[in-house]
Order: C-alpha cells, then structure tokens, then sequence
C-alpha cells in the first residue's frame, strides 16, 4: 500500500560514535523517539543526516535498522539523490529494496545541469524505481541552480513523482500535480496555510509535538492556533539556524541527551557559542536540558 507523504516528516539526524562510524543504535532509539513524539513518519539520509558523507552502505543499513525498529506501519524516506545520474538510480533501487516507502531525489549539484538536464536527470532516476514514489528535493541555496515552479509541475506528470520538498521560499505556494512539503521550517506554517502536504522539518526533532499540534489546528481550519503555535516555536527556528544544519540540532539532541552531537568532517561540532544559543533556544521551550 503506497503512503501518504504528508504531516510533519523529520529529517532525521545521523547519530555517530566515538570512532566516527555510524551509530545504528542511536539511531534506532532516535527514530523511535521522534515517531513517539509528534513526526508522522522520516527522512533517513537526507541533507540533516549528513548525507554527502555516509557511504551507500550506511544509508542503507541505518534504514534497515530504522524499518527493523519502527515497523512496517511508518513512513521512511531514504535520500537517495546525487549528482550523478546512474549512481542515484542504482541508490534508489537499494533504498528501495530495503523498504523504503519512498525516495527524495535532490537536485543534482555542482554539474550545473540546465533544464533539459534536470528534466532527464528526474525522470531517469524516477524509472529506475517506477513503483517508488519520488519527492524530488528544490534547494539552491545548496546545490547552486534552482528548478522553477513550471519544470516542478511538468515533473509531476511522471507516475511516480508525487511530492516536492520545496526549500525555495521565495517560490513556495502550491503547484498542480504535487504534494508541496515545506523545505525549512520557518514556512512549515506557510505550507499548512495554502493546504499543502507538510513538511520535512529539523525542529521537530525536539519540538515535534507542537509541530504536530500545529498540523492538526491548520488541518481542522484552526490557523489562528496554528499561527499561535508557529509563533511560539520561532525562537526555536533561530536557535537552529545560528550555523549550517545538522550542527545546531545534533547540538540540541545532545543537550537534550537524545544523542551525540558529533558530525562528520568537513562539518565541525557547535561551538561554545552556538551552544549557548541552542541551549537558550531550547529552555524557552522549557525543555530539560543538560547542564
């Protein structure tokens, strides 16, 4: 039976051990919390889950044993996408395999594909698992080009492209054919207010319960709540974006005790600085944290 991607997806952080490898037991513990504690469903391996640096055999063995922890019943998103053509379809088919529920497919970085390029680059990946549904992935801040609304909408009309993790916000609004999520989640509020699908959200990592209070509110035609809810977590945005994601957030599981908060070279750790700015962040939710 194919998921709704929709809801509060948290785009899971990648927990590593002392040595630097992947430590697949936190991370079970760590999905597991976050289901238990307001997110719909995961993204395993995605851009918070420092994807440019875990192998294909990571990926894929931490969503193994997130599915092992889970169960059958959760929605899990496996980042997939590279900026290489063949390699994303071959990753797509092994996400796949591992039970996946679907794929989100970034667009290619570094390559500076034009359109016709992106265009091919998404359909080739999407037939490479055409039963997989596709949640391609816009963010130039990141990956230098964009893909305009109208090429998003054309995307749509391939089967099993369903959805949009839209981290365009100057561009953020509804497109025909797709589900939107929200890409950052400072316009988590947005998507909920034009009747989007969600979004795939950092803060939910500790603060999930209230984003998933605000899906509901916008859900049963409450936006003032929903507004309310949005208003009250801002704070918590900032605190997270005072330097490059995962960094802020792996620092706040930390401090929470919910997981390390090492990351991978070229990524360094917070500092004592953004520290103090995740902690404070962190206690105006009146959240425990550890001092």
């Amino acid at each position: 039976m194919v998921k709704e991607i929709r809801g509060v997806l948290t785009a899971m952080a990648t927990p590593f051990d002392e040595g630097g490898a992947v430590d697949v037991d936190a991370g079970r513990g760590l999905a597991a919390h976050l289901l238990e504690n307001g997110s719909h469903g995961l993204v395993v391996g995605g851009t918070t889950g420092e994807c440019p640096t875990l192998t294909d055999e990571e990926t894929i063995e931490l969503l193994g044993a997130v599915r092992a922890e889970v169960g059958d019943d959760a929605l899990l998103v496996c980042g997939t996408g590279t900026n290489d053509t063949r390699h994303s379809g071959e990753l797509t088919r092994k996400a796949a395999a591992a039970s996946a529920d679907a794929s989100l497919v970034v667009a290619p970085y570094y390559n500076r594909p034009n359109r016709a390029g992106l265009k091919a680059h998404f359909e080739a990946v999407a037939a490479a698992v055409p039963e997989l549904p596709m949640v391609m992935y816009n963010i130039p801040s990141r990956v230098v080009i964009n893909m305009p609304r109208d090429l998003l909408a054309e995307l749509a009309t391939v089967d099993n492209i369903v959805a949009v993790k839209q981290a365009n916000d100057e561009e953020l609004g509804p497109i025909e054919g797709l589900a939107v999520l929200a890409g950052n989640d400072n316009t988590f509020l947005r998507v909920l207010e034009f009747g989007g699908a969600g979004g795939i959200t950092v803060a939910s990592h500790v603060a999930g319960t209230q984003m998933r209070e605000m899906w509901i509110a916008a859900q049963s035609g409450d936006i003032a709540r929903a507004q309310e809810i949005d208003a009250e977590l801002t704070p918590l945005y900032e605190g997270l974006s005072v330097t490059t994601n995962p960094i802020p957030v792996k620092a706040a599981l930390e401090l929470l005790g919910l997981a390390s908060g090492r990351v991978r070279l070229p990524l360094v750790a917070a500092d004592s600085e953004q520290r103090i700015a995740v902690k404070a962040a962190l206690e105006g939710l009146g959240l425990p944290v550890a001092h």
